[in-house]
């Protein structure tokens, strides 16, 4: 089987990303099929999170916007909703998009949770929809979104438990590190699986000002490409759309189509009536400011 180096760990699918770059071009290409491949455990955060009439809610890493939708027809028109997003792009499309909802109570802002003091703060609820994972400094950054959430107010996340856990992306990864060497980024990188350990989470929520901290875990499915895909879409989107797919990209053609062919392949077994069905895990993470 041929191996290749590659030369760009950033990129390898389980480190750091660009979201106001790179990540974020990538995610609005792909938009819908994204919203759709996540749209269960989307669905499990808002049903554990029971947002009310009224209550004012920040949605942090808002990307496209279709939560904080989800959550502004919640909370109704006495209600607010602000989501926050790195991506300016991002939120111009969230923009748009809400627009045409016609939900007059919800707006967007380009700003970095880091250090971002929206307007309306602090707010009755903090959601994040797998948006917390990427930041630098997590200390700072939780440290912040705690200045958020008014006494008595509540946190709902929804983050990844880990890869080993989550099929869609530990047998993916499997078939990319049998043909390249892929660097493994060093401890505390950004990256999708930066939370999975509830024990580092809860530290920083503690240390943010939020307790009790509470994770509930959420099995179930991630439909690659969306649901309904067939696998050959599904590979199109594994290869275009997931960030590790441009390190095959710099490869050989040989192990290119080697790769190519393993992951139809994987895609194909696990192709459903429903979609590309691939088993995920995730927690639900509430927690009290």
């Amino acid at each position: 089987m041929l191996r290749m180096n590659a030369n760009t760990p950033k990129t390898d699918g389980l480190s750091g990303e660009d979201w106001s770059g790179a990540m974020g071009e990538r995610w609005l290409a792909h938009l819908d099929q994204f919203e759709s491949m996540i749209a269960p455990a989307g669905e499990a955060l808002l049903v554990h999170a029971a947002f009310a009439a009224g209550e004012r809610v920040l949605d942090v890493g808002c990307g496209g916007g279709a939560t904080s939708q989800a959550v502004a027809r919640c909370v109704g028109p006495q209600g607010q909703v602000l989501g926050l997003d790195l991506s300016a792009r991002l939120v111009a499309e969230a923009t748009r998009r809400a627009q045409g909802a016609g939900l007059g109570t919800l707006q967007f802002m380009t700003a970095d949770a880091t250090t971002a003091q929206p307007p309306g703060a602090p707010f009755d609820r903090l959601l994040s929809r797998f948006g917390t994972m990427f930041f630098a400094d997590p200390p700072q950054a939780f440290r912040n979104l705690g200045s958020l959430v008014r006494p008595g107010g509540r946190a709902d996340l929804l983050v990844w438990a880990p890869a080993k856990e989550n099929e869609w992306i530990s047998k993916l990864m499997g078939i990319l590190r049998s043909h390249v060497d892929v660097p493994q980024p060093p401890p505390g990188t950004p990256g999708p699986f930066s939370l999975d350990d509830p024990a580092l989470l809860r530290g920083l929520l503690e240390g943010a000002g939020f307790n009790p901290v509470t994770f509930t875990r959420w099995h179930g499915v991630q439909r690659i490409g969306g649901a309904g895909s067939d696998p050959a879409r599904a590979a199109r989107f594994v290869f275009d759309g997931m960030s590790f797919g441009a390190l095959l990209a710099e490869q050989p053609a040989a192990v290119r189509e080697a790769a190519e062919a393993e992951i139809l392949a994987l895609l194909t077994a696990h192709h459903t009536p429903r979609g590309v069905e691939m088993g995920a895990s995730t927690w639900l993470v509430t927690a009290r400011r």
